[in-house]
């Protein structure tokens, strides 16, 4: 199984217009400027958001999604 791993930078623009599509700038002034000022603990993040999570397990869950959005 092979799994293709976007750039940081391609998650960034496809995140950028999909906010672009659904919001109105003052509010996606706040997202980027949420994003940016308040730096946070990516670690600790991290590990919140994938708790109990192996990259099999996630690979597994990234698979179909890919395959539907391929449609």
């Amino acid at each position: 199984m092979s799994i293709k791993i976007p750039r940081q930078q391609e998650i960034i623009e496809e995140a950028m217009q999909v906010l672009w599509q659904h919001l109105p700038p003052s509010k996606v002034s706040l997202v980027i400027s949420m994003w940016f000022a308040e730096g946070g603990d990516y670690l600790k993040m991290r590990e919140e958001l994938f708790e109990g999570e192996t990259v099999e397990s996630l690979a597994a869950k990234i698979q179909p999604f890919q395959e539907r959005k391929a449609d």
